[in-house]
């Protein structure tokens, strides 16, 4: 790895220690160790031909994008790869807005430069009267946007050349369905300034709400519906973590209009937010990006919990948000428990630890594979930390389950028990904790029943609209 990664993890160590104490940090330093030998990532840019074919695809697509940088005493090194990168997309309907608040002429001599030097009337420029900050800087770009979508840049990042065709493919096969996304978002990696090597792939799931309550996991590259960014917009008060409030503002928006149309399948959620399986954004690693120095931008994480807090109350949950272990990550307390507070959950699930303290059960894939089998449970799941984070699954392990009243019938149909519970005590943060779950103490199963069952209860809660969520921090032991 280069210089600056490295030195970057001795810092985020260091300030892991101060905030977690020791023994998390040994486990956050091991589990980092581990990645990196098994770190063999490559991004390979498309070929010409590839780039040619996209064009010849895509060329009768009638979305155009808007692309707004709001841009501030940039680099001018940053800001030409920037540029090209935009110009060099093999989709060709797009527009690029540079929303300027630096103080000097530096931004508008390179842009005013580029586009005499090539005649390219899809840039638009800017120069901002005054410095209002990320938020009102990018709503000033997102003003002049006369595109289908709008997409947001950041001054000295770089997309690849393919990202408006994967967007441009993904909106117009939606439309064969009779849908419109709200938002589109792809998978990203960072780009090492001194190596100059791409690191850290952030390959991304399907949306999940429960993820995106813990962390801003879609981040980059990401487009909105022109319509819903313009009366949404990004709201100065959350100035740092502005995309994370975005993502949440679209979220609520989604909520309010199911309800409206009585729809409440979380099925829907996967047509309204679209995820592009493929890398389209870099993430430039240099000194004072948050990309490499992660608490250089504290703030950021402040205000995304106070993004994160405001979501919860206007949905009316009684909760308490706080910081996980991880910076930028959150954990939500449901007050007194998120089968009260959450209409839309129908199960909630654990983990169980083998005795060599490694997952050996909880959540499942939709084909039954054990999502983190195997992972030691002071580990965390790599840099997007998940194994450690509340997220939808398609089942819970049926020894570790909570069962809304709605669904134990259900629960009784499908196992034969008579529904009962047990009283377990379980560690939290917050001290040891009672905890009821589903006394199993009646099936006499092997692994591969536990798992059938735990499968078929999970399919019937979705059939019934519920969300099945797996909560990491509830922890039991197995006898294996």
């Amino acid at each position: 790895m280069g210089r600056i990664l490295k030195r970057s993890n001795v810092r985020k160590t260091v300030n892991y220690i101060k905030k977690n104490g020791i023994s998390h940090a040994y486990y956050a330093a091991r589990e980092r160790i581990e990645e990196e030998k098994k770190d063999n990532y490559i991004y390979r840019r498309p070929t010409e031909e590839t780039l040619r074919a996209q064009w010849k695809e895509t060329a009768d697509y009638p979305y155009l994008f808007s692309i707004v940088v709001p841009a501030y005493e940039t680099k001018e090194e940053y800001l030409r790869e920037m540029i090209d990168s935009v110009r060099g997309q093999s989709y060709r309907k797009w527009e690029l807005i540079i929303a300027d608040a630096g103080s000097s002429d530096s931004v508008a001599r390179v842009v005013q430069e580029i586009m005499k030097e090539t005649g390219d009337a899809r840039m638009k420029y800017r120069r901002l009267t005054e410095n209002k900050g990320i938020s009102g800087n990018t709503n000033a770009g997102i003003d002049l946007a006369a595109g289908d979508y709008i997409a947001l840049l950041d001054h000295d990042d770089f997309i690849t050349p393919d990202a408006l065709y994967y967007m441009a493919r993904k909106i117009h096969e939606s439309a064969k369905h009779h849908m419109t996304p709200a938002l589109i978002y792809s998978d990203e990696d960072k780009y090492d300034q001194t190596a100059q090597r791409y690191v850290s792939p952030h390959r991304k799931q399907e949306f999940n709400l429960d993820l995106i309550l813990s962390n801003n996991y879609i981040c980059h590259f990401m487009a909105v519906e022109a319509g819903l960014m313009k009366r949404l917009k990004l709201r100065g008060e959350y100035d740092g973590a502005q995309d994370y409030d975005l993502v949440l503002q679209v979220v609520d928006s989604l909520y309010r209009q199911a309800a409206a149309e009585k729809r409440h399948d979380p099925g829907l959620w996967q047509e309204a937010i679209a995820h592009i399986p493929h890398i389209l954004y870099h993430w430039r690693c240099h000194a004072d990006s948050t990309a490499e120095n992660t608490a250089s931008k504290t703030y950021a994480y402040e205000a995304g919990k106070a993004a994160l807090t405001a979501f919860c109350e206007k949905q009316g949950w009684n909760v308490a948000v706080e910081h996980s272990l991880h910076l930028g990550f959150y954990d939500i307390s449901y007050l007194p428990d998120i089968l009260t507070v959450r209409k839309d959950v129908g199960i909630v699930g654990g983990r169980i630890l083998d005795r060599h303290r490694r997952i050996c059960a909880g959540a499942y894939g939709d084909h039954g594979e054990c999502l983190f089998e195997g992972l030691h449970k002071e580990y965390s799941g790599g840099a997007a930390h998940k194994a450690v984070l509340k997220q939808d699954c398609a089942a819970v392990d049926i020894r570790c389950m909570q069962l809304r009243t709605e669904l134990q019938p259900v629960f009784t149909q499908i196992t034969g028990l008579p529904y009962q519970e047990k009283r377990i005590r379980v560690k939290t943060k917050h001290g040891l904790q009672d905890v009821r779950i589903a006394d199993v103490s009646g099936l006499n199963c092997d692994e591969a029943g536990y798992r059938k069952l735990s499968l078929e209860l999970g399919q019937a809660a979705a059939k019934l609209k519920y969300r099945v969520l797996w909560n990491p921090a509830l922890t039991i032991s197995g006898d294996r």
